[in-house]
């Protein structure tokens, strides 16, 4: 790959990182609820989540799920209902307590970055906006892995370092969030998002 080209990449990922999704979300729904800290993991689990994608992508197995309207109507279930299964959680979650170590008495260090990782890796729109976002980049003289490792690199270094400023953006605002008017609608807008974001998946009849 080229320089050039690699930098239109750079600004197409950074537009495309920019963009509301289940990801970014989920970073700021955990800054709140968790920290800082405990977040890293889960946008460290996201990144990966896309660079397992865009692995998926450029080995073949995107476009047989494009081909494939089973394949993708089984990964499109499954997406939809991890993500609907987030929203209820973020619904249960407790009230914010502040001056108290809320994380040690929530999900583990490894829960957080498998829900980070599955969020990216289990929505099936992304993996076909792969599909036809990154043959535009992709050298087929050039080698192969390579070209992988820069794909990836590139579009997962931008979404942890986005994923992280949400999450220190939502931890700054926890004091406010820690009112219970506020923390309870702040709940409730979070988990009916992820519910609404799972049931337009499941529910989307095109590809």
């Amino acid at each position: 790959m080229e320089f050039g080209t690699w930098v239109i990449y750079l600004f197409a990922c950074a537009a495309l990182c920019f963009t509301p999704g289940p990801n970014s979300l989920l970073a700021l729904s955990h800054g709140a609820s968790y920290g800082f800290k405990r977040t890293i993991f889960t946008s460290a689990g996201g990144a990966l989540g896309f660079a397992a994608v865009i692995a998926v992508c450029l080995a073949g197995l995107g476009a047989l799920l494009a081909a494939s309207a089973t394949a993708f109507l089984v990964i499109k279930l499954v997406g939809a209902a991890y993500l609907i299964w987030l929203g209820i959680q973020s619904l249960r979650r407790p009230a914010f307590v502040l001056g108290a170590d809320v994380a040690a008495k929530g999900l583990r260090r490894r829960s957080h970055f498998a829900q980070g990782f599955l969020a990216a890796a289990t929505n099936p729109k992304g993996i076909l906006f792969f599909v036809a976002f990154l043959p535009q980049f992709y050298d087929p003289a050039r080698p192969a892995f390579l070209q992988f490792l820069i794909l990836a690199a590139t579009f997962a270094s931008i979404e942890f370092f986005l994923e992280l400023a949400l999450a220190a953006l939502a931890h700054r605002l926890r004091p406010w969030l820690a009112k219970a008017s506020v923390g309870k609608w702040f709940k409730r807008v979070t988990g009916a998002s992820f519910i609404g974001i799972g049931a337009g998946l499941a529910t989307a009849s095109g590809r």
